[in-house]
């Protein structure tokens, strides 16, 4: 059985980082046949980055066009204050630790990658 799902988990604040490798692999992951469903989860400083720099925000609405999704944690989203506008770019801020558990132990559905 091959995987279908990608779950990728950015951490970092860098942005490069965040545009050149999950944002840019992610994005282009369902156009290209290469998953079916790709994940993308932001936890801790990666949060801001989303929140507030608009380069990320208008790739993020570009990959939601796509079929892309897109999560927040929650506890670290209200931490910054900005659930409000994670929520006004479709990033669904939840509790991002049960997707995560659920990848995690059932590794013959998902793929998981942290940057």
């Amino acid at each position: 059985m091959k995987k279908k799902n990608l779950l990728l988990i950015i951490s970092t604040d860098n942005v490069d980082s965040i545009l050149k490798f999950p944002l840019l692999y992610g994005g282009v992951s369902i156009p290209r046949g290469y998953w079916k469903r790709v994940h993308i989860m932001f936890w801790g400083a990666s949060i801001k980055v989303a929140a507030s720099k608009k380069k990320i925000r208008k790739e993020i609405k570009q990959m939601q066009k796509n079929g892309v999704e897109f999560s927040s944690c929650i506890v670290c989203a209200e931490e910054y204050g900005v659930v409000k506008s994670l929520e006004k770019i479709g990033i669904r801020c939840n509790h991002t630790g049960e997707l995560l558990n659920k990848a995690l132990q059932n590794d013959k559905l998902w793929a998981t990658l942290t940057i």
